[in-house]
């Protein structure tokens, strides 16, 4: 056999192989025989993108055979968006099947936003209940009541891109709680119609702005809490006491401080009088010296200060008398 016959021959085996390697037949032949044909041009396109063939094929097939109009090259658009082609394929009949509008490229801009597009489905035909946690309200007695609330959603398809998700709806019933039991004149009202609370909330419009439809707000549980206006009068009396306490102890030591200062200028008069008293000697010697006072005036003065002493003492023994000894010593 010719040199270039051999050739030939090696050649054709490479691209018979090459051409198993580039074209899944397999895949190409299930496609075909589901009804959902797909070239082997794309089949191969796919592949040399690094494109799972089998998953996007199997999306394919399972779509159509659920009657939806959809193109595979969406679907690969899709998967090289880093979008999660099956979970929008099957959102897709889903909504199909529940005569929910829903289109193709709805669905993708969901699942591209981080929704879960199948869950919103689901949602969307069998609501969901959210249960809020323990809520802590003041009626206006005074009386903390804690309430929990069930809240009946629907999802909202035409909204859940850029819609607020479950934290606000619970976020927003807890506000709606807090306002309607702060409404209230007594805590019993509310004890006796838990259900206000569910209507007034209603009212609201919560679901505004989110990716759900409230359906309906069953409150749960009401708890009486503590008494809250008595307690901030205790901790009011308290403070008031306190002030008080601290007002009577700055005059306490203003008077303490007044006191000590009489007694310090009573020492310094004191201080003063015996220093007087000791110039008198020396004032009466320069008198005689000088002959300003006779001897008999100096005793006469002598005699004044005895019969003086002598009348202050008869006067304190006379207001020392006993009440039992009739005045007599």
């Amino acid at each position: 056999m010719p040199g270039w016959g051999i050739a030939l021959i090696v050649i054709a085996v490479l691209a018979i192989v090459l051409a198993f390697i580039l074209v899944p037949f397999n895949i190409w032949f299930r496609a075909l025989v589901s009804g959902a044909p797909v070239s082997i041009s794309r089949l191969v396109g796919m592949r040399l993108r690094k494109i799972k063939v089998a998953m996007i094929v199997d999306a394919y097939i399972t779509g159509k055979k659920a009657g939806l109009d959809i193109d595979i090259a969406t679907l690969e658009t899709h998967y090289m968006a880093k979008g999660d082609v099956i979970k929008v394929v099957n959102a897709l009949i889903s909504a199909h099947s529940a005569n929910i509008e829903l289109t193709i490229q709805t669905a993708m801009a969901i699942d591209l936003a981080g929704r879960d597009v199948l869950n919103a489905v689901k949602v969307s035909v069998n609501p969901k209940v959210i249960e809020t946690p323990m809520i802590s309200a003041i009626a206006k007695d005074g009386i903390e009541l804690r309430a929990k609330a069930r809240v009946t959603v629907r999802a909202n398809i035409a909204r859940l891109i850029g819609g607020a998700g479950e934290e606000t709806i619970i976020a927003r019933v807890g506000e709606g709680i807090v306002t309607t039991i702060g409404s209230a004149e007594e805590h019993k009202a509310v004890l006796e119609n838990p259900d206000s609370i569910s209507r007034k909330v209603l009212e609201k419009g919560l679901d505004s702005g989110t990716a759900y439809e409230i359906l309906s707000i069953d409150i749960a549980d009401v708890d009486v809490g503590r008494n809250i206006g008595a307690q901030l009068q205790m901790d009011q009396a308290e403070a008031d006491k306190r002030v008080a306490q601290a007002k009577a102890e700055e005059r306490r030591a203003l008077a303490v401080a007044q006191e000590q200062e009489m007694k310090a200028r009573t020492q310094e008069m004191r201080a003063a009088v015996v220093a007087a008293e000791a110039e008198v000697p020396k004032a009466l010697a320069n008198a005689l010296n000088n002959g300003k006072m006779g001897v008999m005036d100096y005793y006469n003065m002598l005699n004044l200060q005895a019969d003086t002493a002598m009348r202050n003492g008869i006067s304190g023994d006379l207001k020392g008398e006993h009440p039992t000894d009739g005045g007599k010593k």
